[in-house]
């Protein structure tokens, strides 16, 4: 007589932690500091323009051989844009199905009205979502010249800033994004401590002010080169 076998599909670890909230919590915090990395280098780099256009220039170019000999001619600026694309991806796929189980999970009603939360906690899903196609446009722009509005010139960064910074519509789209960068860095870096198990009590001041201070060195360092298109400091 043939003994019936039973094969046990208990899910992997990997994926049981990804189906909890504390998992996909952990994805976004991990997701949101690699990003919050590379804001801070971009816009170190982003500076650079008020040093002239040779030096910003010449960043552009040191991109593409970043990691030579070692690498090959791009190969390091492409293993920094596919990790930013998985970082985006995991970043907005745990967003949304965090925000879809809380809406899940709500009454129809509450008995008694929650205290308001602050402005940067309920702009966050509208945040992200300007942030999202602020990135389409950006790269379109920027990156591959599609949506420019004179003729792109390819590793000529100071030229094609001074062009879209120059039509009011690109200064629009720019200012709104990192207001909205500002607001989502700002409780972004708190929420991704407490996902991460470095807050607590004692710690919670100084995260908070790290937060603030980030954001606000990011937005005032992104903002300042339209502006100072938009003045005349940078032509």
């Amino acid at each position: 007589m043939a003994l019936a076998t039973r094969t046990d599909r208990r899910p992997s670890m990997t994926r049981t932690l990804w189906d909890s909230s504390v998992g996909k919590k952990t994805v976004m915090a991990v997701s949101g500091l690699i990003m919050l990395l590379y804001l801070v280098v971009h816009m170190i780099g982003n500076l650079k323009i008020f040093f002239g256009p040779e030096e910003i220039n010449h960043y552009a170019r040191w991109l593409r051989t970043m990691g030579e000999p070692v690498l090959h001619h791009e190969w390091g600026l492409w293993i920094v844009r596919v990790v930013l694309v998985v970082a985006v991806v995991a970043h907005a796929t745990s967003a949304y199905q965090l925000s879809r189980r809380d809406i899940k999970a709500r009454p129809s009603k509450y008995v008694h009205k929650k205290p308001r939360a602050s402005y940067a906690t309920r702009t966050m899903r509208w945040g992200g979502i300007i942030l999202g196609l602020f990135i389409v446009w950006h790269l379109l722009d920027l990156t591959t010249g599609t949506v420019h509005p004179d003729g792109y010139q390819h590793l000529h960064p100071y030229q094609n800033i001074i062009d879209t910074f120059s039509t009011w519509y690109g200064n629009v789209i720019y200012l709104v994004a990192m207001l909205a960068l500002g607001l989502h860095v700002r409780h972004g870096f708190w929420s991704a401590a407490q996902s991460l198990g470095v807050g607590s009590r004692t710690r919670d001041r100084l995260l908070k002010t790290t937060a603030h201070v980030l954001a606000l060195v990011l937005t005032v360092g992104f903002v300042s080169v339209p502006v100072a298109v938009m003045t005349g400091v940078v032509s």
